[in-house]
Order: structure tokens, then sequence, then C-alpha cells
């Protein structure tokens, strides 16, 4: 994780990259493939509200300590924190996605962590002559002891320059610090969420003004509201009450 206090941005008791998303691309892209394995978390509303209050989750913030880079995925946040005099630079975590599958080369292998049985095939197209794997596990990832061990062995094994992990947070970050334990893997870790959706098509993301405009959940909920209604209406408003806190504090 970074160490150098010039490399990092402090806000709500998250260290964010201050790199932009050109900086950060270049960093993450010139890493060698068998450097050992290292993994990228993308903070955003949801995360930082996990990481706070009486429901802390000790996991995910352990997760977070042990991070490469945690480029903010969130431009409430950006919009939050600039109010404290505090720039946080916003590095989406699909277009950081994106940017990072534009840099695969012939032969570079690629392992997915999640999906089902045609992402593979779906990711193909994007980075032609790579060597994609991957690996589906169970559903209760995050409870799972033996499953997160068998995800992680399959990562070690894989020997992949990217790895991406999409199985949403916080069992994302959960893995990739499980792989990280384990000593012997190698590679680029990604907790991408849904973005391998977005950019193969098998889902819609925010026009560009609406992502902008700081309004890409609001798409998102009207794209799958019995799913998202929760998320984004009962628990992210409450990263208000957590700013607010933060700037009396």
């Amino acid at each position: 994780m970074p160490t150098d206090p010039a490399a990092v941005q402090r806000y709500l008791d998250v260290d964010f990259d201050r790199r932009g998303m050109e900086e950060l691309v270049s960093a993450l892209a010139d890493r060698p493939a068998d450097a050992p394995f290292a993994y990228v978390v993308t903070p955003n509303v949801d995360h930082v509200i996990r990481l706070h209050g009486e429901g802390r989750d000790e996991r995910l913030a352990e997760a977070y300590a042990h991070a490469l880079a945690r480029p903010c995925d969130s431009r409430i946040l950006a919009r939050l924190a600039a109010l404290e005099g505090i720039r946080l630079a916003v590095a989406p975590g699909s277009d950081l996605t994106a940017r990072l599958l534009a840099t695969v080369r012939p032969g570079d292998r690629i392992a997915i962590i999640g999906g089902d049985g045609e992402t593979a095939g779906q990711v193909a197209p994007l980075v032609p002559g790579a060597e994609i794997v991957q690996h589906v596990p169970p559903m209760g990832l995050r409870t799972n002891k033996a499953a997160l061990a068998e995800a992680a062995a399959f990562v070690a094994a894989a020997k992949a320059r990217f790895v991406f992990l999409a199985v949403g947070c916080p069992q994302q970050e959960y893995l990739a610090l499980e792989i990280a334990r384990r000593g012997d893997a190698t590679g680029l870790g990604l907790c991408i969420g849904a973005s391998i959706d977005f950019l193969t098509g098998r889902a819609r993301r925010a026009p560009r003004w609406m992502q902008r405009a700081g309004l890409e959940w609001s798409y998102r909920l009207l794209s799958e509201p019995r799913r998202l209604w929760r998320r984004y209406l009962v628990e992210g408003p409450r990263i208000f009450r957590i700013a607010w806190r933060a700037r009396r504090g």
C-alpha cells in the first residue's frame, strides 16, 4: 500500500489515491505480470458507509488497509470532499477496468473471478490474443471459508497479469486480501463489481452526462429497482450524515 503521505488524500478515514486516471493507468499497466500479487479497491459511497458506524466492516477495513491503490469511484464523495476544501481525483472503476483491458497484449493471461458461463467468451473480443481463465465461486462467498480458499488458490495457480474480481463488495475485497495473504500469487487484482457487465454490453451504463453530474446511481436504480432500492434510497443517504459529522469534528 502507499506509504508516502503525499501519495494519498485522507477523507472520511479512507486514504484515497491522489493520482488521476492517466497516471494511475500508466503505473498499474507498467507493473510486471510476475510481480507479487497486489490489488486495487475503488471506494464509493457504499464502501465508505460500510467502513463507518456501529456496523463497521472490519474485514473490509483490513482489505482496504492492504490495498495497493484506492482511487475514488464516486463523484458524490468528491463533491462532499470539495466542501471541506479536499480534492479527490475521480477514477471510476468501470473506466479504469476498460483502460487496463486496453493495455492487454497477445499472450497475456487474464483471470476472471465471478460471472457465469458466458462471461469469458464475451470478454475475449476485448482482449484479442490473450488467454482467459475463469473461476465461478458459489453464492455466499463472504461467509464460505472453503470457497474463498478455493478461489484464492485458483488465482495463485493462474499466474495472470490481471485478475478481475467481479463478485461484488465486500466479498471481492475479502478475496483480494485472502489472495495476497497466500504469498504465492502474482499479478494485479482489481475489485471491479459489475464493470465487466458494462464493458461487454450485458448491462447498460448511465449516459455520460449523468455520470458527470453524479447521477449514475439514479440510472442504476431505475434499471434494477428491486435489487438496488435499499442500497440507494435507504443506506446510501447515510453518507451525508457521515460527512456532516466529519465536518463538525
